[in-house]
């Protein structure tokens, strides 16, 4: 999928620089925040995040639309469940 495919973000979560296990601490605490349905996208420089990201999703029930990584930067975006 492309970023255009993509559609816009209701919230950017920024964790460049941070270093495992600060990224998913941040992310959950972003998408608790979230309403339901919402979309966020998650920038990360830490490579466990490659990971730590699609686990965190399947085990708490989010989706993970897509993922990217451009010149080690990591992309996510996330749509919080509905339910």
């Amino acid at each position: 999928m492309s970023q255009t495919d993509i559609p816009a973000a209701d919230a950017i979560l920024d964790a460049s620089g941070l270093s495992c296990p600060e990224p998913v601490m941040m992310l959950h605490n972003k998408v608790r925040d979230l309403p339901a349905g919402g979309l966020l996208k998650v920038i990360a420089t830490d490579p466990s995040t490659r990971r730590d990201i699609p686990k965190f999703c399947l085990f708490l029930g989010h989706e993970l639309l897509d993922q990217q990584e451009e010149e080690g930067t990591y992309l996510y975006w996330i749509r919080k469940k509905t339910e």
